[in-house]
């Protein structure tokens, strides 16, 4: 499969796993992405902000060990981002507090807008720029993404001239298939609804497709479903068939819900 340039931009964040897991790990929906793609072998690029901090260092050094680039990486006056995650007895995971820090209020300026339109593909994760940068990449004709469900203020839900949406709900297929198709209707090319155990369902205008999961000894689904869009664009970009882009999505989740965090980090095997 070819190799294709990717940027991913938005969040960051340090995962604080609560107990009895009792670790932090680097992660984020858009730093996620562009290490998933890395290791997909794509040349992958992360445009993004972290604090001066022993964080924002280690963040750095994660992105380099696997293959980011990290020459758009902006290192700002407030804390690198974290997050509080409540593991549940059940193992399921909640996110019990947050602090954007130096994410919040990032956007590329003039120059990273210039770099980010020769991209074959840029993925948006959490970015509170109220839809800007994904009109103005749209706008000039660029292929881009965006996963909706790590966003929470309407400014920033809007899906017009996005080649792909993301999305997760724990509705029925039915439901589901009615958010993908609401999304279509708001001007997505492709909408992708991921269901967690369920599976995920996806729709074009001139296609429909679903797909199970593939059933693994879970450790972790920190991260799945952002190595569930990596997997995605990953085929999509190779214009493969809409099922084999859910396929591949899938297999990416599963391999990831074996570990803990979105990849394989210091001390952990690679």
């Amino acid at each position: 499969m070819s190799s294709f340039r990717f940027a991913a931009v938005g969040d960051n964040c340090i995962d604080r796993l609560g107990a009895p897991i009792g670790r932090s790990l680097v992660g984020g929906n858009a730093l996620n992405v562009a290490v998933q793609l890395a290791r997909l072998g794509h040349n992958s690029f992360y445009f993004g902000a972290v604090g001066r901090d022993a964080e924002g260092e280690r963040t750095r050094a994660e992105l380099e060990a696997n293959r980011v680039a990290v020459e758009h990486l902006r290192v700002g006056q407030r804390n690198t981002a974290w997050t509080d995650i409540k593991v549940l007895p059940s193992g399921e995971r909640l996110i019990a507090a947050e602090d954007f820090g130096a994410c919040a209020g990032y956007a590329p300026d003039e120059a990273e807008l210039a770099i980010l339109g020769t991209m074959d593909h840029v993925h948006i994760g959490w970015l509170n720029d109220g839809g800007a940068l994904r009109r103005r990449l749209s706008r000039a004709g660029a292929s881009v993404s965006q996963d909706i469900s790590v966003n929470a203020d309407p400014a920033d839900l809007g899906v017009e001239g996005l080649s792909v949406v993301f999305c997760s709900t724990g509705q029925s297929r039915d439901a589901a298939e009615a958010m993908a198709a609401d999304l279509l209707s708001r001007g997505a090319g492709c909408a992708v609804v991921m269901r967690g155990a369920e599976g995920s369902v996806a729709l074009t205008a001139r296609e429909s497709a679903e797909t199970g999961i593939r059933p693994v000894e879970v450790v972790d689904t920190t991260g799945a479903g952002d190595s569930f869009i990596a997997g995605f664009l990953h085929a999509w970009l190779a214009r493969k068939p809409l099922v084999q882009c859910l396929e591949s999505g899938r297999d990416h989740a599963a391999l990831t819900c074996r570990h803990l965090g979105g990849f394989p980090q210091e001390g952990m095997p690679h």
